[in-house]
């Protein structure tokens, strides 16, 4: 792949001749047709190919949050890109004969933000869970009102649901309802914090899972 500056045809889209022409990340760059090849992937191939797929369809459900909170964009790789490579790389394990994810090792968000203080998650009344916490504002840059984001999954239905503000650091608890297509299913909570303006964000914290009722 390579950039350039306005030839004299100036940016292009599309396939010319043997190049295509694109624009990625801001710069025009052209590339070579890829080339057909009848080769089978190798196993490692298949490998990065079924945590790719995991992850896609992982952060699919929670592209907001990610979006919003895992690292800084930096130009050269978006948050999304940064929690895919952290997502394939350290919360992935092989559990004969299959793939699966290490709960425990997920990161919804990511920053320097302090975090959550024994966080604590279970079953409330129907379809709710019940989350509490220490308050722990006023150290750092923690702050009273920062906003408490929580994210829940369930892999069965690989359905996720998700909330930017469900309450603030100083509140200490929080209940939140949840879908009523959930009923009975054991679900997965992560949660974090971040600044009333976006600016700060904690590393997210696994709180567990609940069976819900």
């Amino acid at each position: 792949m390579a950039t350039y500056n306005k030839g004299i045809l100036g940016a292009f889209s599309g396939k010319v001749g043997p190049v295509v022409g694109a624009t990625w990340r801001g710069k025009d760059v052209m590339r070579s047709l890829p080339k057909k090849g009848n080769r089978l992937p190798t196993e490692s191939q298949q490998v990065q190919r079924k945590k790719f797929t995991m992850t896609t369809e992982f952060i699919s459900g929670i592209q907001p949050v990610v979006k919003r909170y895992f690292g800084r964009d930096n130009g050269n790789k978006t948050r999304r890109n940064q929690a895919m490579s952290y997502l394939m790389k350290e919360a992935i394990v092989f559990n004969d004969p299959d793939y699966e994810w290490d709960y425990s090792k997920i990161l919804i968000s990511k920053g320097d933000l302090l975090g959550i203080d024994n966080g604590q998650v279970v079953a409330g009344a129907g379809q709710s869970i019940d989350l509490s916490w220490s308050n722990n504002s006023d150290q750092g840059e923690a702050l009273a009102s920062d906003k408490l984001v929580v994210v829940v999954y369930e892999p069965s239905l690989k359905a996720t649901v998700y909330s930017l503000n469900a309450s603030t650091r100083s509140s200490e608890s929080v209940t939140l309802e949840l879908p009523n297509y959930l009923a009975d299913l054991k679900v997965q909570v992560w949660a974090t914090f971040a600044a009333e303006d976006d600016a700060l964000v904690a590393t997210s914290h696994y709180l567990g899972s609940v069976t819900l009722g």
